[in-house]
């Protein structure tokens, strides 16, 4: 179990980040694919990637990776492999193919034969064949097909690693929370000698039930992303619990008081409250700064930092701020009334009004829609106006679908790095803030190649 080879799949163009995290982990350097690192380590190694990646979608062991013609061929390469060794008949499996330009014309009877395949291996052992369950199964099968081969993989990982085991409340579309530590790591906020170890904030206008937030305070006070769920391997026959206890006392004592500062908010009262039992649960509370108000109007927790957020867009932009919000939604969102520095914010007939102003002063402007189907004015020209005035000395990180989105906001981005939402393709886009200006002062480098 000492020379495994592992596959670390992860979201397309966050390669170069899950390689150099897989080697602050193992302290392997690792081969980067398309949407995968692939490197050499054992089964220890394995339990640590699961229990410490924040990038990585599965962790991954290659059982078997050879030529194939035919679904028999492919009956024949999961038939070779030693299941015996990792999981036994009692144990459910399923199995999940794959392809890329694969010549054979169904996927469904190709996973049929290799699962004929494992449970034909044990019948001929024990005399009893596993059963199938594509539900909850013990053991996932990963097969993947190209124009030639086939590769075989056993899952360690169990539910995607994304779910770390502690977002219970969510808004609609919300981030992963592999994605959000993509934008953290690009940023040049998160790993090696990043700005958190600096002691510089962070702030995400924007949070949500936080997303963003809650994985840069994990990151702050060095919580592991998955000290607080169960994994698949350990269901399997190589598990050792004393060995994994191990490693949860150490990523235990591990744990910090926070590196850096971080703060949240949302024009949403409900998504705040949503984030705060989210922070709880993640262990953060004391680390996370929380608060209602509008994205338009807040102004900046601390002299200079970065700023990271997944502004609202498509079904997401009814959540934006004065500009995007009706009037009811303003009435019930800010019944607080009051933000963390103790300034009132404006009432509901206030934001109604001044939401009646713009339209009024600016027919012409360019407008969106809510997912209610109600008129949205310019939010990000106007978040923008604000950022000029109020955030000299910050950076700002915006992941958005929206390539025209510097131009929209009249600021010129210092560096644009390309990033997968899922199915969407999209750039974070880096703006440096200069007071009255809309040009930005030249990035560091960070690991992503620009575009």
């Amino acid at each position: 179990m000492n020379q495994l080879q592992l596959f670390l799949p992860c979201a397309a163009g966050v390669e170069e980040l899950l390689a150099a995290e897989v080697h602050r982990i193992t302290g392997i350097a690792g081969r980067s694919w398309r949407a995968g690192v692939q490197l050499q380590g054992s089964w220890r190694d394995a339990q640590q990637l699961n229990l410490h990646s924040r990038l990585a979608q599965r962790v991954l062991i290659e059982l078997q990776h050879k030529s194939y013609r035919n679904e028999q061929d492919l009956y024949n390469a999961a038939a070779e492999v030693a299941w015996e060794i990792w999981f036994t008949p009692k144990q459910t499996f399923k199995i999940e193919v794959t392809a890329q330009h694969s010549p054979l014309t169904s996927l469904n009877f190709a996973a049929l034969k290799i699962k004929d395949a494992v449970a034909d291996r044990f019948r001929s052992k024990f005399d009893v064949r596993p059963d199938v369950d594509t539900r909850w199964p013990d053991v996932r099968i990963y097969v993947h097909l190209t124009t030639d081969t086939v590769t075989v993989y056993i899952d360690t990982s169990g539910e995607p690693l994304f779910k770390r085991g502690w977002r219970e409340d969510k808004g609609d579309a919300p981030l992963k929370e592999t994605l959000a530590a993509a934008m953290l790591a690009a940023s040049g906020w998160s790993g090696e000698d990043g700005l958190c170890e600096q002691g510089v904030p962070l702030y995400d206008p924007c949070c949500g039930s936080g997303t963003i937030v809650i994985e840069a305070a994990q990151i702050a006070c060095n919580i592991a992303p998955g000290i607080n769920r169960r994994f698949a391997f350990q269901k399997y026959l190589p598990f050792q619990p004393h060995v994994w206890e191990g490693l949860l006392d150490q990523a235990e004592d591990a744990i910090t008081e926070p590196m850096a500062p971080v703060f949240g908010s949302d024009v949403s009262f409900r998504m705040v409250d949503f984030a705060e039992r989210n922070a709880e649960r993640a262990g953060v509370a004391n680390a996370v700064q929380l608060r209602g108000g509008d994205a338009l109007q807040r102004m900046p927790p601390a002299p200079s930092g970065v700023m990271l957020l997944n502004p609202p867009y498509g079904e997401r932009i009814d959540v934006a701020g004065v500009a995007g919000i009706s009037g009811t939604q303003a009435r019930d969102d800010r019944r607080q009334g009051i933000d963390e520095f103790g300034r009132a914010l404006p009432s509901a007939r206030e934001t109604e009004a001044q939401v009646s102003r713009d339209r009024s002063a600016n027919p012409g402007r360019e407008q969106a829609q809510t997912a209610s189907g109600e008129e949205v004015t310019d939010f990000f020209p106007q978040l923008a106006a604000h950022w000029k005035k109020n955030y000299a000395g910050w950076t700002a990180h915006i992941l958005t679908p929206d390539l025209k989105l510097p131009s929209k906001m009249r600021l010129k981005e210092s560096r644009r790095v390309p990033m997968w939402n899922g199915p969407i393709e999209c750039r974070l886009f880096r703006f440096d803030m200069i007071a009255g200006s809309a040009r930005g002062k030249p990035a560091p480098a960070v690991t992503p190649t620009p575009e």
